[in-house]
């Protein structure tokens, strides 16, 4: 995936969190693990492509002057319903 814009973090993002992780920026994706069968959640190759997304997610945010937790925290937010219960982020 080529993450150039807010839309493409907001994809990566919405995909990610569609495929059931629990996703935050800081973590890496080789350590995310399935806990009904304790393995991994991603191939080595899976995890280093999807590092490689998040940190052009990181600079396209930064460059755009968007703090990538807070717009994170959002799309998990929708993604999962949770803005029913939870105030949005500012």
């Amino acid at each position: 995936m080529r993450i150039e814009n807010l839309d493409d973090v907001a994809e990566f993002a919405g995909t990610v969190i569609r495929n059931g992780v629990s996703l935050h920026p800081d973590d890496d994706f080789r350590n995310y693990v399935n806990l009904e069968t304790g393995q991994p959640t991603y191939t080595e190759q899976e995890a280093m492509a999807n590092n490689r997304d998040m940190a052009s997610a990181f600079r396209v945010c930064d460059k755009c002057g968007v703090d990538i937790y807070g717009f994170m925290q959002k799309i998990f937010l929708v993604e999962t319903g949770l803005d029913r219960l939870i105030p949005m982020p500012d």
